[in-house]
């Protein structure tokens, strides 16, 4: 299983920070390769909302992968992870999933931590 890890203070409102990170719709605007978001669940961040990212290949064909929220703690804590079984992306994964945790920074900054975790096959 690998980890990575980054800490970053961002001179943004911590709300801010978490009205974008925990909408789907937004995620085009700040991860890689997210070309777009589809079939987001109604409703706020919760555990267990769903949707689909359109992901990019270098080559520019789109790969659609389905998304799960597991964690969601207005505020503070944001985690989601893909929906690998039965998809093409079993042969290669157990498991990725993404963990941002935010807290207050100095000012009107945000202290955002950014984790990656993945289980390969």
């Amino acid at each position: 299983m690998s980890r990575v890890s980054r800490r970053r203070v961002i001179a943004v409102p911590r709300s801010a920070v978490w009205e974008l990170v925990s909408d789907p719709y937004h995620l085009p605007r700040w991860w890689p390769r997210t070309a777009r978001v589809e079939d987001v669940e109604p409703g706020g961040p919760a555990d267990g909302r769903q949707w689909t990212a359109v992901l990019q290949t270098a080559e520019g064909r789109g790969v659609r992968a389905d998304f799960r929220c597991s964690e969601a703690i207005e505020g503070a804590r944001y985690g989601w992870e893909q929906q690998v079984e039965g998809t093409p992306f079993e042969r290669h994964l157990r498991r990725w999933a993404i963990e941002i945790a935010l807290s207050d920074a100095a000012g009107d900054g945000t202290d955002l931590s950014l984790t990656s975790v993945q289980a390969r096959r």
